[in-house]
């Protein structure tokens, strides 16, 4: 198990659980961030904060102490390609 701040651009997970405070973890989860959801890291900033992460179609910066309180299983890039192919479908 990791958290969403150690993936490095190019890799995807699947979110795990949020350990926030539950208001913020409702602003996530109301943004696709929830359980089983994919999540793929996009970009990085130049200076590493914030990040840009994929999930349900859509593009949100995070900044790492928020990403390292989200709990991911990392997955191979077939696996991501695959997940994302039976969302769509």
């Amino acid at each position: 198990m990791s958290v969403l701040s150690n993936l490095n651009v190019g890799e995807s997970g699947i979110l795990v659980g949020l350990d926030l405070p539950e208001s913020v973890q409702n602003h996530l989860m109301h943004m696709g961030f929830v359980p089983d959801a994919l999540v793929t890291v996009l970009r990085r900033a130049p200076a590493g904060d914030p990040t840009v992460y994929g999930v349900d179609g859509m593009e949100i910066a995070l900044r790492r102490e928020t990403a390292a309180a989200i709990r991911m299983q990392p997955v191979q890039a077939e696996q991501a390609e695959i997940q994302q192919i039976e969302a769509t479908q």
